[in-house]
């Protein structure tokens, strides 16, 4: 499934809920739902920089895609992270690095988060498209 399938079936996902209280239980049940990141990758070293709650995140190459796995001490943002790999998992550096999360918008995400999950939700996406360029320099060589 391409990054655009994948968004488009997030936003119609979003709009079955009518107010954002049942948008956050999702989110959060999503993060629930998130495979646990083994302990060996509870290191300093994935840690996101510039989110407010401890977000780990590691990413490996599978072929040519990038498979993500994440975790995170805070439900909701648990949350953010599995929806960003939802969207960014199993998908070429390439893809990964055109895409922009412009649904998050769509599904009126990025109102109604704080200051300081939305800096963090740019944290993740920023360190994910930094894990693309990185394989793709790996690819290319």
């Amino acid at each position: 499934m391409t990054i655009n399938e994948i968004q488009e079936r997030i936003i119609k996902e979003f709009s079955l809920f009518d107010d954002w209280t049942d948008k956050y239980k999702h989110i959060i049940k999503l993060g629930s739902k998130l495979e646990a990141l083994p302990e060996k990758d509870h290191k300093d070293e994935n840690l996101v920089k510039g989110c407010q709650s401890q977000v780990w995140l590691t990413a490996d190459l599978d072929g040519d895609k990038i498979v993500f796995a994440a975790d995170s001490d805070a439900a909701i943002t648990k949350g953010l992270v599995a929806l960003m790999i939802r969207v960014y998992s199993g998908q070429t550096p390439d893809d990964i690095l055109a895409h922009n999360p412009d649904f998050l918008k769509q599904i009126g995400l990025a109102e109604h988060l704080s200051p300081t999950r939305a800096n963090g939700l740019a944290s993740m996406v920023k360190q994910m498209k930094i894990y693309a360029m990185a394989f793709k320099s790996k690819l290319v060589s």
